[in-house]
């Protein structure tokens, strides 16, 4: 896990969850909220250096994104506060 925030901190390429497309795989790069945030967070089963992947875009900017077999429903706003970077797999498949 350590080996791939080194990565992603190389990339420098990180961007708020709310803008990944669907189908993207993404990191947990930072959370920009406070403790309240990264408490919900980790309740949902998702933690920084988490790898997630966007199922669905809803209306309003609400996200459906996976862990593994979880799935966790995301509000606009939460979602606009986890940082992410796309992961090694779905960079190369974008290339």
């Amino acid at each position: 896990m350590i080996e791939k925030l080194r990565h992603i901190d190389e990339q420098k390429h990180a961007f708020p969850l709310a803008l990944a497309a669907e189908g993207e795989e993404v990191c947990i790069y930072a959370m920009k909220g406070g403790k309240g945030l990264s408490r919900k967070l980790m309740d949902l089963g998702l933690s920084l250096g988490s790898s997630l992947k966007v199922m669905q875009r809803r209306p309003g900017g609400a996200l459906v994104v996976a862990r593994g077999n979880l799935r966790v429903a995301l509000g606009a706003g939460m979602a606009q506060k986890v940082v992410v970077a796309l992961t090694t797999a779905s960079s190369a498949s974008k290339a």
